[in-house]
């Protein structure tokens, strides 16, 4: 054996046996004629204590830190103990040690060093070294979390009557919002698998084939640029499906799936459910983004009424919305100015119009000679300003003067370090439209095509496209979107309407979606289903700022695998083979 205790489990009662421990050297000390070797693996640490017997100082002289040894010795009780580890009581007197796997002496960055903090090392080279990266203790554990909540999720879906059942890795093309990624066929010359955006499609079909609820723990591919939030290429979630079902039996799983597991694995304050429930509608007015962080206690206003006979140019004709900072008077000139500038040149805004209200409830600063007495009044009887607060003006049309307030909301609360701390704020965002406009100017499906209407068949004949909402939702956490779910169109005429009105034909819809839209024709049960995202939720738990943080091998902000050099070039064999050539590279 290479061990027979682990680095983390040995106590005072084991003083006097003989052991063997293996690991990785953290740190290496040397005290005149004695050396102290601090031994790392998965458990913990264990001090070594290198004796001045020549033999022992003979194997211990070369060592240098991250080397893997095995050592032998006495298990003795330290003089200096050390209350900060479970093993500080004691310490091995070592015998003999053995090289089980040599570690160069120079390391491309410190793993575990109190000197060196992880976070300032380019991310790049973490990446292209990540076995390396993922010997630091805080990625270290936060992949063991992983594992523990993965397989909580899985102890809890079965507990509350799931069936596990895997879906195909190659599968179709699917209109799911984002580019697919596409696979060559071998066998059929010009035609490509693609990776699944989401077990979509698969999902239904077992609702139609009778099972009553499914469950997976699914990977997901969607060629995206990545975001702090968002991992390019690839990500897991906690994909479910239930027959006989409304979308009030999706929350009630949310619910418990949610706030059972941010309980056992946190110490921060967790909502109790229900869920707050907010309308897409109202999350747009309300806080400018359809994935509202609660902890967060500015609220986006609308006041394009009582400026409608405002001499302010800036204002004339356009949706004004305020946002009214308590005590944010406070705040000297450079403040607002600053404010204006992000507002400018991150967002693209025309400008950001400001005032204050003095402790005197005078108006003052900005645009404070725009504000007469009959708006100052509205301000404060329809809109709660008091004295001492500051106000924010976003005009423009709706949609942009929503996204505008939104992000100035966001970045207020920043500045002003006014989010609630060490907790957890969950919501419900339902009601999503069904349709959008997409870019060309044409209807297009805001959410997930597979969503049945709210009206269904008779909204879809009789209503304005834009104005139809659907039985979508997504669950929100802290300014995180962390599921997404639906009740499902399991009509095959009202999803030929619903397709119909996005633009595609039956023979598309029978061509792109064939085995929905023979399946639906055999006896369909109403069904409902939704998707928590795992990479997320594991970030929030373990306050991880960034989602590579709890991935173990992830693509850079460029979506390349510096570890395993991918994506890379392939041989001319390899793409004849699949029946593709490449144009614009100068050697294959």
């Amino acid at each position: 054996m290479y061990r027979d205790y682990n680095c983390g489990e040995l106590t005072i009662e084991n003083v006097g046996k003989e052991v063997v421990l293996a690991g990785w050297i953290q740190r290496i000390r040397n005290l005149g004629g004695m050396k102290f070797i601090d031994l790392r693996d998965q458990f913990g640490i264990t001090q070594i204590v290198v004796s001045d017997n020549k033999d022992i100082q003979e194997q211990a002289e070369d060592l240098v830190t991250e080397t893997v040894i095995q050592v032998t010795g006495n298990v003795v009780e330290r003089s200096s103990k050390n209350a900060k580890i479970p093993t500080g009581e004691i310490e091995i007197d070592a015998k003999k040690i053995v090289v089980l796997g040599k570690c160069k002496s120079t390391l491309p960055f410190e793993v575990n060093s109190e000197k060196v903090d992880i976070n300032s090392v380019r991310e790049d080279l973490r990446l292209e070294y990540r076995f390396l990266d993922l010997r630091n203790e805080k990625l270290h554990n936060n992949l063991l979390l992983r594992s523990k909540i993965l397989k909580y999720l899985r102890d809890t879906m079965d507990e509350l009557q799931f069936s596990e059942i895997q879906t195909p890795i190659l599968a179709n093309s699917s209109p799911e919002g984002a580019r697919d990624y596409l696979v060559p066929s071998r066998l059929h010359p010009g035609e490509f698998y693609a990776l699944p955006q989401a077990p979509q499609q698969f999902k239904q079909l077992l609702m139609v084939s009778g099972f009553d609820k499914y469950f997976q723990i699914a990977p997901c591919f969607r060629d995206e640029d990545p975001r702090a939030d968002r991992a390019p290429g690839e990500f897991y979630q906690l994909d479910f499906e239930m027959s006989f079902a409304e979308q009030e039996d999706v929350f009630k799983i949310l619910e418990h799936v949610y706030i059972s597991t941010f309980k056992k694995f946190t110490n921060w304050k967790v909502d109790d459910g229900p869920f707050i429930r907010i309308p897409y509608k109202e999350a747009m007015e309300k806080y400018g983004i359809d994935k509202p962080d609660l902890r967060n206690p500015l609220i986006i206003q609308d006041v394009t009424e009582i400026f409608k006979n405002t001499e302010f140019n800036a204002f004339k004709d356009k949706t004004i919305k305020v946002i009214v900072v308590p005590n944010g008077a406070e705040q000297g000139r450079k403040f607002f100015d600053n404010m204006s500038e992000f507002a400018v040149n991150e967002l693209g805004a025309k400008g950001l119009a400001w005032t204050k209200f003095d402790n005197e409830n005078n108006v003052t600063g900005g645009i404070a000679k725009f504000i007469t007495d009959d708006i100052k009044n509205a301000l404060q009887e329809k809109f709660g300003v008091k004295s001492n607060d500051s106000l924010f003006f976003v005009a423009d049309e709706l949609s942009s003067a929503q996204k505008i307030a939104g992000a100035v909301r966001i970045e207020l609360a920043n500045r002003l370090d006014l989010l609630e701390k060490n907790c957890y704020k969950f919501c419900l965002v339902v009601d999503f439209p069904m349709y959008e406009l997409s870019d060309e100017g044409k209807i297009d499906f805001n959410h997930n095509p597979f969503s049945m209407p709210q009206g269904g068949m008779e909204a879809l004949l009789n209503k304005d496209p834009l104005e139809i909402v659907a039985y979508q939702f997504d669950v929100v956490c802290n300014g995180f979107e962390m599921a997404s779910g639906a009740v499902r169109n399991h009509d095959v005429d009202i999803m030929k309407k619903a397709f119909q009105i996005a633009g595609y034909s039956e023979e598309d819809v029978e061509k792109r979606f064939g085995a929905l839209y023979k399946a639906f024709q055999y006896g369909t049960p109403p069904h409902a289903g939704a998707a928590p995202g795992i990479d997320r939720m594991i970030m929030l738990i373990s306050d991880s700022q960034n989602i590579r943080e709890v991935i173990a091998f992830p693509k850079n902000k460029k979506a390349r695998d510096l570890l395993m050099n991918a994506p890379s070039v392939v041989t001319k064999e390899q793409l004849k083979d699949v029946h593709i050539s490449v144009e614009n590279k100068e050697e294959i």
